[in-house]
């Protein structure tokens, strides 16, 4: 009988000790972090994360195009198109064929885009971003191995890969 009681103690130690549960959780706790900042986002400035985002990389650099966007913020050039036309239309930044090249467009921020972001929460890019750069670099290269393994096991199609977290 005492066998049969420590093997049940087991079971339900097992919720919570399980290295699978607690990794779980983890994963919760992070997801939960990235959305519960982009709904701040959202309801303070009425613009996704990912918007406020580009936003932030056209006031750093300005004339930038649409191309360097999409390298910037690590994303699909047809993604940085469609933040950039939400933009746009609603006269935070401006567009500008360049000079040389007509094809090329530059972006710039334009009064109303600078006032988003200053009553915009940060980090603009995110929690999850500021969070990983905040690591040392021997930890970071641990992580991203490990991730690679789990992404693998998943067998995630690469292209979710550029989709911000802001709009998953």
């Amino acid at each position: 009988m005492p066998a049969a009681r420590a093997q049940a103690a087991r079971r339900v130690r097992g919720r919570h000790d399980d290295p699978v549960a607690r990794v779980l959780r983890q994963f919760r706790q992070i997801f939960s972090a990235v959305r519960t900042h982009f709904r701040q986002v959202e309801k303070r400035v009425g613009l996704g994360g990912a918007q406020v985002w580009a936003l932030s990389v056209v006031r750093d650099q300005p004339q930038i195009g649409i191309g360097e966007l999409a390298r910037a913020m690590s994303i699909h050039q047809s993604t940085a198109s469609n933040l950039v036309k939400v933009l746009v239309e609603r006269r935070l930044v401006e567009t500008r064929r360049d000079s040389t090249d007509r094809r090329a467009v530059k972006l710039s921020l334009l009064p109303a885009g600078a006032s988003v972001l200053r009553r915009s929460p940060t980090p603009f890019a995110g929690v999850l971003p500021a969070a990983l750069a905040s690591l040392d670099a021997r930890a970071l290269r641990r992580l991203e191995a490990d991730l690679e393994v789990l992404i693998a096991r998943l067998r995630a199609p690469a292209r979710g890969a550029r989709i911000p977290l802001a709009d998953m």
